[in-house]
């Protein structure tokens, strides 16, 4: 009965994640020996930094959005489709809930929920319409939704700069929202319930991936464009529905950084973290399987808010956490061609024995 738990775990263990992650480490770990670092003192500050009682909030917060933007990302990826728009839908989520808190008649509580689904609405129908560029004109969606990204973008900082902004202050920034309009958060901390709702939208990526007739067309679709079309999945559909699900969850980050502290849209403060391109990373290491999504999620959360509790303990700069994800993708994308020429290597010699 142990037989079958033992394989899994050995099999996670010689997956090409761990040997690259691991790989990742040790070639940090010889960096900062050569710059003089002690790489123990280093990756201790990392994880006391973000695992400890002073850090771990500062962590979960940054899984929300991680995760978040990691989801919006994987789904799409799982079908083989790259959408590179999440910065444009995540910041469309977030100055719609801002517009939908501040001018909400309705009360605190109503308003809190129909400034998240603003957010999902606002999200969801720019994603599509990268799908549609795709579908209509031909416009490849990895050209299409990063195009597209930038007149969101500046839309919505125009909108904070001049009609939104508040009177009298210096920053691009809109109004605080009104009292009450806010996600609930945990005690005292910084972490919200914002963190509750990308957990529960990462349980259903689950379930509808493992459990549902859609999650493995979307999974063949990937794995095998060609034979998923000669099956009977219908792509341009599959695409549209795909690109506003992914909208959705970045709409949905947007609106829970509106609706957190510090409870108004300032320009930039959704995209200055590069969450986006951290969620793409996340979803690459897992190739948007959502479990591992999650994992890694998790992981660079730890990396990133480690980082400057490690600058602060040891003078080693966070870059090196930002070294440490490029190293981890470089090498999980160099290990198919090492078993390809490994598998080549093995079966030349069985080729001659046999012509011999």
């Amino acid at each position: 009965m142990a037989r079958p738990s033992t394989d899994r775990i050995m099999g996670a263990l010689r997956s090409p994640v761990t040997f690259s992650v691991v790989a990742g480490l040790v070639i940090g770990a010889l960096f900062l020996v050569g710059t003089g670092a002690d790489p123990f003192a280093a990756y201790g500050a990392v994880v006391t930094g973000s695992l400890g009682a002073d850090g771990i909030g500062a962590t979960l917060s940054t899984v929300t959005s991680v995760l978040g933007m990691a989801l919006a990302l994987a789904i799409p990826l799982r079908a083989g489709l790259i959408n590179l728009g999440g910065d444009g839908q995540m910041v469309l989520g977030g100055i719609a809930a801002a517009v939908t808190g501040l001018y909400s008649p309705l009360p605190a509580p109503l308003t809190v929920v129909l400034a998240l689904l603003a957010g999902i609405t606002a999200g969801a129908a720019y994603a599509a319409l990268a799908a549609l560029c795709e579908n209509r004109f031909g416009v490849p969606l990895l050209v299409s939704s990063l195009l597209l990204s930038y007149p969101a973008t500046s839309f919505a900082s125009y909108l904070v700069r001049y009609p939104l902004k508040e009177p009298g202050s210096s920053l691009p920034q809109t109004r605080r929202l009104p009292e009450g309009v806010a996600l609930p958060a945990f005690g005292t901390s910084t972490v919200t319930f914002g963190l509750v709702l990308v957990v529960l939208a990462a349980t259903a990526y689950w379930f509808a991936d493992r459990r549902t007739a859609i999650g493995y067309e979307i999974r063949m679709t990937g794995l095998n464009p060609r034979f998923a079309a000669y099956a009977g999945v219908e792509r341009k559909g599959l695409t549209l529905r795909l690109m506003a699900t992914s909208g959705a969850i970045a709409g949905l980050v947007g609106a829970i950084g509106v609706l957190s502290f510090p409870y108004r849209f300032l320009d930039g403060s959704l995209t200055a973290p590069g969450y986006t391109w951290t969620g793409l990373t996340a979803a690459l290491l897992a190739a948007a399987a959502p479990l591992g999504t999650v994992l890694a999620s998790f992981f660079f959360a730890v990396l990133q808010v480690g980082g400057l509790s490690m600058e602060r303990t040891t003078e080693v700069p966070r870059e090196l956490t930002q070294v440490l994800q490029a190293i981890v993708i470089v090498f999980l994308a160099a290990r198919p061609s090492f078993s390809r020429r490994r598998r080549k290597t093995v079966q030349e010699p069985i080729a001659q024995g046999e012509f011999a």
